[in-house]
Parts: C-alpha cells; sequence; structure tokens
C-alpha cells in the first residue's frame, strides 16, 4: 500500500513553505525543517553572513560537511570491526 501525501507547512527564516510529504514522513520531515531553521538562524544571529541566499548556501555547507564526516567516521568504525572481525576468525581458527 503506497503511503498517501499530505500537506504540511515548515518555516524557515520566517517563511512558511506549504510541502508535499507522505504521512509516515512527517514528523521526520518537521525534525529536518526545525533542525535546518535552527541552524540557519545561528548563522544569521552571528552577523558574519549577510543576505539570506548566502545563509541558506553556507547553511547547505555546514549541513553536508557534518553527514559527510559522520559518513566518514561511520566507515572507519566499519572497516576497523571488519578488521577486527577478520582476526578474531583467524584467531578462532588457528585454536581449533
Amino acid at each position: 500500500m503506497s503511503d498517501i501525501s499530505i500537506p504540511i507547512t515548515i518555516t524557515i527564516l520566517g517563511k512558511e513553505y506549504q510541502i508535499a510529504c507522505p504521512k509516515s514522513e512527517k514528523d521526520e520531515l518537521l525534525a529536518s525543517a526545525e533542525y535546518l531553521n535552527h541552524k540557519l538562524r545561528e548563522i544569521r544571529n552571528s552577523g558574519k553572513v549577510a543576505g539570506s541566499d548566502r545563509i541558506v548556501a553556507l547553511g547547505a555547507l555546514n549541513i553536508t560537511h557534518e553527514l559527510l564526516t559522520q559518513q566518514w567516521q561511520r566507515a572507519h568504525v566499519d572497516t576497523h570491526i571488519h578488521s577486527l572481525n577478520n582476526r578474531l576468525s583467524t584467531l578462532l581458527e588457528e585454536n581449533e
């Protein structure tokens, strides 16, 4: 059964946007919009960046950096776990 899209309203930097969203993803989208709005307000309130286009671009860059950093860290941990599993398997085989 397909998920029905519903209209939701999000507010980013004081502007409201109406977005169609699958009902099952509403909470995640609202949380994402809140996170984005928070990050953009931080940038705007720092006073170091002028213009909403630049604030949004910098916010997108910062959030992308956070995401990629987490993905790289996860990949590093996954690689390390895989290596440890291989070493453990080898040790177990040697002791059998």
